[in-house]
């Protein structure tokens, strides 16, 4: 049947043909022409609003984010002397929350001395960041995602970053416990070591610390003889550098437990732990991903282990599921040929999309780089990733129950370095409330960081690590 219904030629509809009055006529015209104005005329642009700011400062760089209600154009250059970063926000009304900004800057920032806000026109606000030293700028705008709506962001990074190997040395060797007694060169006991550098990795009399720590005991009870009991098997003659990734981050909390804890707090607390009880060991390095509280691009995390030749590297998480009854520990590596389990490969997607929330510079992102990587892994180092989580796995089935009771695979993007065995520790379920009353807990943390450390020192008894060209 027809939509349209035909009009008989002579018929005129009663309405249509009855005059109209002057007033009407008018009040007629009047409203037409309000309504062509308000389609010929341009619209008055409403003025973007600033939700939050916020600021991450770090010794790898500086971010300083601008929430806002949508997307801002911006300009942005450098001046010099002194060193200035100017940048320029069109569509935008000065505004209170903007405002806070100048108090977020602190004393202790690398790079930020000072910020100054203000309106340098009717529609443009201007940011003028006073610096401590020249910096590189990234400034990019990110699209909502998750909780956050449209974002601002300026990166600034040093114009001359340090060498990442030398930069770990030169820490590691003050971060050694200072030497309290000297024992002769046939022993090597797995306590501290001098704090002074050593360009080459050499046998030198090492401290007998005044009591062992629990790692000590227990491999002293494996040995027969008092020599044999003080030697230490994990350093295996050479340095061994171990690479901890605390992840998340800055921008990107990661889960979050019921009672509020964020998942990059607890994680960043366990990793210190397991660099302070590492560093115990003779002859071990141990470089953290970030020692604060600021986001990491997953590539970047792969590229600073490798740029500190690291022998293994792990990434510690704390898990969360919609099913709060969800617990236990669990451990993963990488897979090439998919993932092991619909759970395996919906962690992976999870945690692959921290860039997302945590924000990345997609014009300076190498999209590349995961690919490559991917072609690049050999099954030698899934394998040794899997004999290494197999035992880290074992150990923690000790102080814990195990989500599951093998080590488990998937496309982790973190875990992708050709060369390094990695493996990713989901510690526990942050959104189990029992669990994150644990996880939020030192002693515990200990715990975890205790069975870390002893599941790495038998992967190693029984995997030496092979000789590497290394400078330290």
């Amino acid at each position: 049947m027809s939509r349209f219904t035909p009009v008989r030629p002579g018929t005129v509809t009663p309405a249509l043909a009855a005059p109209q009055s002057p007033s009407r006529r008018r009040t007629f015209l009047q409203a037409g022409g309000t309504l062509l104005l308000s389609v010929l005329l341009p619209q008055t642009a409403h003025a973007a609003r600033i939700l939050a700011v916020r600021v991450w400062p770090a010794e790898d760089y500086t971010r300083v984010t601008l929430e806002n209600d949508s997307e801002l154009k911006t300009t942005h250059f450098m001046v010099k002397n002194p060193d200035r970063l100017v940048v320029d926000i069109e569509g935008l009304e000065l505004n209170a929350t903007l405002k806070e900004l100048v108090a977020k800057i602190q004393s202790n920032d690398p790079y930020i001395r000072q910020v100054r806000v203000g309106q340098n026109k009717p529609t443009v606000v201007r940011l003028v960041f006073d610096l401590k030293e020249e910096v590189n700028p990234q400034v990019f705008t990110l699209q909502p995602v998750g909780n956050y709506k449209h974002r601002l962001v300026f990166d600034l990074y040093p114009v001359n970053p340090p060498d990442p190997l030398a930069a770990l040395i030169e820490k590691s060797s003050q971060d050694k416990p200072t030497t309290i007694a000297s024992l002769p060169p046939a022993t090597n006991p797995a306590s501290g070591t001098s704090s002074a550098p050593s360009s080459t990795p050499v046998e030198k009399p090492e401290i007998k610390a005044p009591a062992k720590t629990e790692e000590k005991v227990r491999v002293a009870e494996k040995s027969d003889t008092p020599a044999e009991k003080s030697k230490d098997k994990f350093a295996h003659g050479r340095t061994i550098t171990i690479a901890i990734d605390p992840g998340h981050g800055g921008e990107d909390p990661g889960a979050l437990g019921k009672n509020g804890s964020r998942e990059k707090d607890v994680v960043l607390a366990i990793a210190k732990r397991l660099k302070k009880k590492f560093e115990q060991i003779d002859n071990v390095r141990v470089m953290l991903t970030r020692d604060a509280d600021y986001f990491v691009p997953l590539n970047v995390r792969v590229e600073k282990a490798r740029a500190v030749q690291a022998d293994l590297f792990m990434s510690v998480h704390a898990d969360a599921f919609v099913n709060s009854a969800a617990r236990g520990s669990s451990v993963f590596a990488l897979s090439e040929k998919g993932a092991s389990s619909t759970a395996a490969r919906w962690l992976a997607d999870k945690e692959n999309a921290a860039d997302l929330i945590g924000g990345i510079n997609i014009k300076n992102h190498d999209k590349q780089l995961a690919s490559v990587l991917l072609d690049l892994s050999t099954t030698a180092q899934i394998n040794d990733s899997l004999k290494l989580g197999k035992i880290v796995l074992n150990e923690l089935g000790g102080i814990n129950t195990l989500h599951k009771q093998a080590v488990e695979q998937a496309g982790f993007a973190v875990l992708k370095a050709p060369d390094i065995p990695s493996i990713l520790i989901e510690t526990a379920f942050i959104s189990n409330p029992e669990e994150e009353a644990r996880l939020n807990d030192g002693a515990y943390q200990d715990q975890i960081a205790e069975s870390v450390v002893r599941g790495v020192k038998k992967y190693f008894a029984k995997n030496p690590p092979l000789a590497k060209n290394r400078f330290a």
